[in-house]
């Protein structure tokens, strides 16, 4: 089913009320690669109950996979279902309203706030926020995540308006962090929620185009926040007011991750590359600091 202009922005969901606890923080922390060490007091409290922090980027997952439901629609409203098996993970961005608790409960809901159309055989690009908000009603976060619709371009929507990619410095990066991934750590990732076999079952990922499973995007894109974490916050997560950034190339598990981090003031640019492959699979990224 394609995209119908502009009745998809009246595609929402109706707030979901979730929980989560210590332990579903800790499992994001050992799926992003922390507690390696189980000595380094560092890594130890993000994957400790004793005086736990959590990675801010764990709010990515923290919500969990349930079924929402969909927002009443007008009448006449046409139901816009893009091509899924066309459709790429592009950008993500986090804002925390204020530093995730180690447990709580919460509401959350969703709804389209852009959809850019590149083109008949060009693709489309879709915008959806998320926000979260505690028991009182108060924000805790927002996510912003686009979606490339490689399959859906010609529907007849705007084709300017979306969202500028950040750019990085041209100079060189002030500091680079590298950060080895393990053989098994998308198996250990997707018990997040995010069970696709791509990133599992050796057949799937080569009827998709690769020879072996290839790690998460979002478990790359929270590998880039603990680089910050370790290099630019000491380990606190609390100075992380958002995280954003762009997909651009797949990680193997196993594969070297190099963060180059640019920082000026309270704004941290940072791009992630795979020097063994000079690939580059994160671009664009900013990390603002309260």
């Amino acid at each position: 089913m394609p995209i119908y202009y502009p009745d998809v922005l009246a595609q929402g969901t109706r707030p979901r009320s979730f929980q989560y606890g210590d332990k579903d923080a800790m499992l994001y922390a050992l799926g992003i690669g922390l507690g390696a060490d189980p000595l380094d007091e560092a890594e130890l409290a993000f994957v400790h109950e004793r005086g736990l922090k959590v990675v801010p980027t764990a709010v990515t997952v923290l919500a969990g996979r349930g079924t929402p439901e969909p927002l009443p629609r007008p009448e006449g409203h046409r139901e816009s279902r893009p091509n899924f098996l066309m459709l790429v993970h592009g950008e993500q961005k986090v804002e925390l309203h204020r530093p995730l608790p180690p447990a709580g409960r919460f509401t959350t809901e969703s709804r389209t706030v852009g959809a850019f159309d590149k083109g008949e055989g060009k693709g489309a690009v879709l915008v959806n926020e998320t926000v979260w908000r505690d028991e009182a009603g108060e924000m805790v976060a927002t996510l912003t995540s686009s979606s490339f619709c490689r399959g859906d371009g010609g529907f007849g929507g705007p084709s300017d308006g979306a969202p500028e990619p950040h750019r990085v410095p041209a100079r060189a990066p002030d500091r680079t962090v590298e950060i080895a991934t393990r053989p098994d750590q998308a198996l250990l990732y997707r018990l997040n929620g995010d069970r696709n076999p791509l990133h599992s079952d050796p057949e799937s990922a080569r009827k998709s185009g690769f020879d072996r499973p290839i790690l998460h995007g979002l478990c790359t894109y929270g590998i880039t926040c603990r680089a910050i974490l370790q290099s630019v916050t000491g380990w606190d997560p609390e100075p992380i007011a958002s995280h954003q950034a762009r997909f651009s190339a797949p990680v193997f598990p196993g594969d070297t991750v190099a963060v180059d981090l640019w920082l000026d003031g309270r704004d941290v640019s940072f791009e992630a590359r795979i020097p063994a492959r000079n690939a580059t699979v994160i671009k664009n990224g900013l990390t603002t600091l309260r």
